[in-house]
């Protein structure tokens, strides 16, 4: 036999064997996390205080939780809440049904990130039949892109009709331009390949694999799933969910993603700016960091949510704001369900703020959808951004 090839035979075999044994030596939570001090992990106990303060001092944050090596090594809650209370995610549920898409590719469901979307979703087969998968999660679709970007989505009963019917404005591929509407048609996508809706293949591929047993996937109120956003779940289930892609997608001795889509993920295409911070962005996941001192990438929503995972040092830090879960998974707006359509999202926001505080509607009760209050709006979290992702990167410099 050639000697070349029994080299490359046994390089598999140790790779194969050890490589699985070295995974399985890794800490993974099972129902509770494992807890550790920083010092035992070599963190300084000062530098976890200090990120832990900056956050904070935004009073709309909810929780913050830190995971090294597996093990849960910093928490902090805001008075009313605690590890239980859940958080939704806005625009960081990009991030897990994006994670779909790789597993259906690894499944051969999907053949590839370059399939043109008509090869799933007839209604693609016009002007749009150029546009690609990887053009929706990179998010250079060059479809429609108004100010609000297609959030006011949010409000309408069947989402899933108006995504069907945005048209396209340019070349794909040739601009970033961050648009719902690429990351509602994942959703269509995933079903057209699986025969499933992409909240039961979330809760089938990942949630239930990595131990997270409490949440709430928000469908639209045509039963639609919201793969744009809309999903509920505490501080920790958010970090289960960091620690797989910081894990390139190995849970235990199980391959959940494939690391050759986790790296494409984490391989930058786009440089944008977002909260005055200069970020990159790839498959449906942002850069904080991407230099000589490190990488940090998030997924992130609306308000302030964050992911954080710095995978070279297995560091996960999640940031979450105060929320009030109304009842349900299915969104219904009630008595506004009838009111004139949406113009400008941010006066319908506060206008449903200020009906809530006169009480003409209780927000809890009267409407079922994630909402975020007054009080959960994030200001100062952003003004400190770049102290925060800096305190995040320190971390491992003692």
């Amino acid at each position: 036999m050639n000697k070349n090839l029994v080299y490359s035979f046994s390089l598999l075999l140790f790779l194969s064997t050890f490589g699985n044994l070295f995974a399985n030596s890794l800490e993974f939570p099972e129902d509770q996390w494992q807890i550790k001090t920083p010092d035992e992990l070599k963190i300084n106990q000062d530098k976890v205080n200090t990120l832990f303060d900056l956050s904070f001092q935004d009073s709309s944050t909810q929780a913050v939780v830190l995971i090294k090596d597996g093990f849960l090594i910093g928490e902090r809650y805001a008075e009313d809440f605690d590890a239980s209370s859940l958080g939704t995610s806005w625009s960081m549920a990009k991030s897990f049904y994006a994670a779909l898409i790789g597993i259906s590719i690894d499944q051969g469901e999907i053949d590839s990130l370059d399939d043109k979307v008509g090869k799933y979703l007839d209604y693609f087969n016009d002007e749009r039949s150029v546009v690609s998968i990887r053009d929706l999660l990179n998010m250079a679709s060059g479809l429609v892109y108004p100010e609000n970007q297609h959030e006011n989505m949010f409000f309408l009963k069947d989402q899933l009709e108006y995504a069907r019917n945005v048209g396209m404005e340019k070349e794909p591929n040739t601009l970033f331009e961050y648009n719902n509407v690429n990351s509602m048609l994942l959703g269509d996508i995933l079903l057209k390949a699986t025969g499933k809706k992409a909240d039961v293949l979330l809760t089938e591929r990942i949630l239930s694999k990595i131990g997270v047993n409490h949440y709430t996937l928000w469908r639209d109120g045509a039963g639609n799933v919201m793969s744009y956003c809309c999903i509920d779940m505490s501080a920790r289930d958010y970090s289960r969910f960091g620690l797989l892609f910081s894990r390139n997608g190995q849970w235990r001795d199980q391959e959940i993603i494939s690391k050759e889509f986790i790296d494409e993920t984490f391989t930058e295409v786009w440089n944008s700016t977002n909260s005055d911070q200069t970020q990159g962005y790839a498959l449906h996941w942002w850069f904080s960091k991407n230099d000589g001192e490190g990488s940090i990438y998030n997924a992130s929503g609306k308000f302030g949510q964050y992911i954080f995972v710095d995978r070279e040092n297995d560091i996960i830090f999640t940031r979450i704001t105060k929320y009030h879960p109304t009842p349900g998974s299915v969104q219904d707006w009630g008595m506004l369900g009838r009111r004139s359509k949406v113009r400008n999202i941010d006066r319908r926001i506060k206008m449903l703020r200020i009906m809530d505080k006169i009480g003409l509607i209780d927000l809890s009760n009267d409407v079922k959808t994630p909402t975020t209050q007054a009080d959960g709006e994030s200001k100062e979290f952003y003004e400190n951004y770049g102290e925060i992702i800096d305190s995040i990167t320190n971390l491992s410099d003692r």
